[in-house]
């Protein structure tokens, strides 16, 4: 076997540099009845809306939606639901 020195404090130092993540998990309601400023407030301060969709999700979400595609955040509808991420969060769908 070859020598292998691994210094794990280094290690988690830089893991824990690299893992800062901003923001939380937003629940919500798309019902028309949330200005879509708030929505686009909450996502700009890096948190992830998970919005229960009480209508038609293209209607109630068409006056944020391309804001946050242009801004680099995706949407996602799924189960009634509608997953909106800041820039640099991804949401897979491999396993669907």
């Amino acid at each position: 076997m070859s020598d292998f020195d691994l210094d794990l404090r280094t290690v988690e130092e830089h893991i824990d540099e690299e893992l800062e993540i901003e923001g939380s998990i937003v629940l919500g309601m798309l019902d028309g009845t949330t200005p879509s400023e708030e929505w686009l407030e909450a996502i700009s301060k890096g948190n992830v809306l998970v919005l229960n969709v009480e209508g038609d999700v293209n209607e109630l979400a068409s006056s944020f939606a391309r804001d946050v595609k242009e801004s680099g955040g995706s949407l996602v509808h799924f189960r009634g639901f509608l997953i909106v991420t800041p820039p640099g969060v991804d949401v897979s769908t491999d396993r669907l």
